[in-house]
């Protein structure tokens, strides 16, 4: 089964075109509800994917229920680009599985250059790619811009001692776990 945040971004993604088939099948939404969703779509000043989130905030509650619509939703604001969402170590654990991850040990995270764990994450390929990103402003720690090449990550980096979402640019987004 998909998880509840890739449950909700398969249906946030549903076109236009599909949108007002999809409430009518996979929903319990009263038809009037429905039938005024497509009307506003077509009117000035609709504001886009406003069916796209209604739809895929009811089937994820009716599959995954209300906690599962929460994580969805948390997560992604909290992984859209230039997010200024705060993260938590819960959102982070569920979807682990949804966003590459890389496991490293403390000693290769703590108190280290940023640069050298970007590399080693697998995030960067050198640490002149990883400068670079940096340098140019596409670099964020748990959602925070990193301003320069010399960040070593402290411990209030690491979400409950143990997890850090790195970013390079607006999609390219990385879980390091940490290990003991």
């Amino acid at each position: 089964m998909l998880s509840p945040y890739k449950f909700y971004q398969y249906l946030f993604a549903t076109t236009d075109a599909d949108v007002v088939k999809f409430l009518k099948m996979l929903t319990f939404l009263p038809m009037s509800e429905i039938e005024a969703m497509r009307g506003s779509m077509q009117a000035e000043g609709y504001i886009p994917n406003t069916a796209q989130r209604l739809l895929a905030e009811e089937v994820t509650r009716f599959v995954h229920g209300q906690q599962g619509v929460d994580i969805a939703l948390k997560a992604t604001a909290g992984l859209a680009p230039g997010s200024k969402t705060t993260l938590d170590a819960e959102t982070l654990d569920a979807i682990a599985d949804d966003i590459p991850c890389a496991t490293l040990s403390r000693a290769d995270v703590l108190e280290r250059p940023l640069v050298d764990v970007m590399v080693a994450s697998g995030l960067q390929s050198s640490k002149s790619e990883a400068r670079r990103t940096i340098k140019g402003g596409g670099c964020r720690v748990n959602n925070r811009k990193v301003d320069s090449e010399a960040q070593v990550v402290a411990a209030e980096d690491l979400l409950e001692g143990r997890l850090m979402l790195l970013a390079s640019g607006k999609k390219n987004k990385l879980l390091v776990r940490v290990a003991e």
